[in-house]
């Protein structure tokens, strides 16, 4: 969290202000929407996506802000929060962030409702306040969101799954929403949209090398909160398994996808898939192709003024490379 603060730091004051806002964007005439919404705020994480839109936004216009910033913050927030909400309903989760999910305390009724109500809270704040280009951006990503997922179930179970559809998967399912935020960040200032664009490509690369590092945590040792060889169990196709299934001999093939199929709750044989990955170069090439994005996140950066908040969207960079969680 050190490394989180730091990079806060130029845009404390804003996180501060923001947190307020958010709070008054959620409240509600209805008690028990009022106490799960103040659940969720209370129990909030590092809040990455509002820092990237205000980051952004102080960088693009060297230090210039206004209110469509925050909305667009608000708009990020609330609609993220609604599709984790959903999620967990989806995948039956009774924890989120090491708190008891929404659905765990309420059941799944009243969850999708309260992320139904989130969602509606984001499209509102846009229209009300005639935020078309921020609401463009946000409903583009959301559907992304939705269509990666679908991806993932359709393609990832068959087991042959390509490296192009893995990266079209992430880049859809994670890296969008990031994407998101920082050509918001840019939009809520008026840059021109030679410049949304460019910082929105920013945040797909961000986005990419953040789910890329999220996929090495299956072959950690380290204690991360998620237990080692989850995407195994769950048949989920990663790149460093997909690398691997590509470069190994016909009978080495067969035995990996035979121990997906029909052995991924068996400990054992998970870790000997983890420990063939390893010894097959399946790490070195995934940490080597995070690398590219990370670098080429940093090379967008490049061509900006220095200051304050370039420095804090350098440091977010190798934050999301570097973590240990």
């Amino acid at each position: 969290m050190k490394a989180v603060a730091k990079i806060r730091l130029p845009i404390s004051k804003e996180m501060e202000l923001f947190e307020t806002k958010f709070k008054e964007s959620m409240l509600t005439k209805v008690p028990l929407l009022n106490r799960i919404t103040y659940y969720i705020v209370k129990r909030k994480g590092k809040q990455m996506r509002p820092m990237f839109v205000f980051l952004v936004a102080k960088m693009v216009s060297e230090g210039g802000f206004s209110d469509r910033t925050y909305r667009g913050a608000s708009v990020i927030e609330l609609i993220h929060t609604a599709t984790l909400v959903h999620d967990d309903v989806v995948d039956d989760s009774n924890r989120r962030r090491g708190f008891f999910s929404i659905n765990a305390l309420w059941k799944n009724k009243i969850a999708v409702l309260v992320g139904d109500f989130l969602l509606s809270k984001g499209l509102l704040l846009s229209i009300d306040n005639d935020d078309f280009d921020i609401l463009k951006l946000i409903s583009v990503a959301v559907r992304e969101m939705s269509e990666g997922e679908l991806l993932q179930i359709e393609k990832a179970r068959r087991l042959d799954i390509t490296e192009e559809v893995y990266f079209e998967i992430i880049r859809q399912k994670t890296a969008t929403l990031i994407a998101a935020c920082c050509a918001i960040g840019a939009a809520s200032v008026a840059a021109n949209e030679a410049e949304i664009e460019r910082m929105h490509k920013f945040g797909e690369l961000i986005g990419i090398a953040f789910q890329i590092k999220d996929d090495l945590f299956d072959y950690t040792e380290d204690k991360i909160g998620k237990p080692t060889g989850i995407d195994i169990k769950e048949q989920k196709m990663t790149l460093p398994l997909i690398y691997t299934l590509n470069n190994c001999s016909e009978k080495d093939k067969k035995w990996i996808i035979n121990s997906i199929k029909k052995h991924n709750t068996d400990k054992k044989r998970v870790k000997e898939v983890i420990a063939f990955v390893k010894e097959n170069g399946g790490i070195e090439y995934t940490v080597r192709k995070m690398k590219e994005y990370q670098s080429k996140a940093l090379g967008i950066l490049a061509s900006y003024p220095d200051s304050d908040y370039k420095e804090s969207l350098k440091a977010m960079i190798n934050y999301v490379v570097d973590r240990k969680i």
